[in-house]
């Protein structure tokens, strides 16, 4: 009796596994082509940004073309040891990115509604 390996359409992955994968604890040495080569290995690579500003310093964005090639790299890269440092490999959550965001906005209503209700810190 043979074993059918099974077809990529019917596999069905997590909620929280998407093309983009943010990479953190990267040494601050690293080039792009050297990220491109390193997560290349996984899967053709659409774009690779790396974080430049001082407190992006040590991150990049890789994103692949296809879902199971970013999913594979995942797996296999996190924990990884690149020049004496450990990757940490996490899916994009653009809703933990837009939180940040809307934590300043609520603090600005916060302060706002305080001044309203003569209410101090």
């Amino acid at each position: 009796m043979a074993f059918s390996v099974p077809n990529r359409a019917n596999v069905r992955l997590p909620p929280e596994v998407n093309r983009i994968l943010f990479v953190r604890n990267l040494p601050f040495k690293i080039t792009p082509e050297e990220i491109y080569d390193l997560f290349g290995k996984y899967g053709p690579i659409r774009q690779v940004r790396v974080g430049t500003a001082p407190d992006t310093r040590g991150t990049a964005f890789v994103v692949y073309e296809d879902i199971f090639d970013a999913k594979a790299a995942c797996d296999h890269l996190s924990g990884f040891n690149i020049m004496g440092r450990y990757l940490i490999v996490l899916y994009f959550s653009p809703t933990k990115q837009s939180k940040k965001g809307d934590l300043g906005k609520k603090e600005e209503e916060i302060k706002e509604m305080k001044s309203k209700y003569g209410l101090d810190d």
